[in-house]
């Protein structure tokens, strides 16, 4: 299941740059409109749990508020994780696609904490922005994607697979 592999790639990533996050850097704005480094970070946190209760079959309320992230957001994070990729290696093999969703979900959110706190993209694994991006172009469409995304932006011809997807989802990625 190529899927669950490249979402433990993604979710690896996102739990090795909430461990860079410092606290002077928590109140800095990030591409997601409206969201500091802090509320990134806390709904980043929050995710794995909310896609597990999802493979639960669950509705997990994305409007409430996280809590706000701790000393140990990172670790948090990583255990929320961990159980997220072992509730998809219980499920059945034809269900994996759902995967990637959360791939490009985490790839893009790790796009936007990495460019807020100043972090190059160029050690993140290229396989998870590819395998989000091709997830979000086959249906992501120009009616779904309000109130999250905006419209689709330019990249530089030259641009990384993360900004490229960054700027698919419809993130101001900037042009040299």
């Amino acid at each position: 299941m190529d899927e669950i592999r490249v979402l433990s790639h993604a979710l690896d990533q996102t739990g090795d740059l909430l461990a860079q996050v410092h606290v002077d850097q928590l109140s800095l704005p990030t591409p997601c409109a409206d969201w500091t480094v802090a509320e990134l970070a806390a709904h980043l946190v929050a995710a794995p749990g909310r896609f597990l209760q999802m493979l639960n079959g669950e509705q997990p309320d994305w409007s409430a508020t996280p809590a706000p992230i701790q000393d140990r957001a990172a670790e948090t994070f990583r255990n929320a994780a961990d159980d997220l990729i072992h509730a998809w290696h219980r499920q059945p093999a034809e269900a994996a696609a759902g995967a990637d969703w959360q791939t490009a979900e985490f790839a893009v959110h790790t796009w936007d904490l990495a460019t807020a706190i100043g972090r190059s993209t160029d050690s993140l694994d290229p396989e998870v922005a590819e395998r989000g991006a091709a997830f979000m172009r086959a249906n992501l469409t120009e009616e779904n994607r309000d109130p999250v995304f905006g419209p689709e932006q330019d990249a530089p011809e030259d641009a990384d697979p993360y900004t490229r997807l960054a700027a698919f989802a419809g993130r101001s990625v900037g042009r040299e």
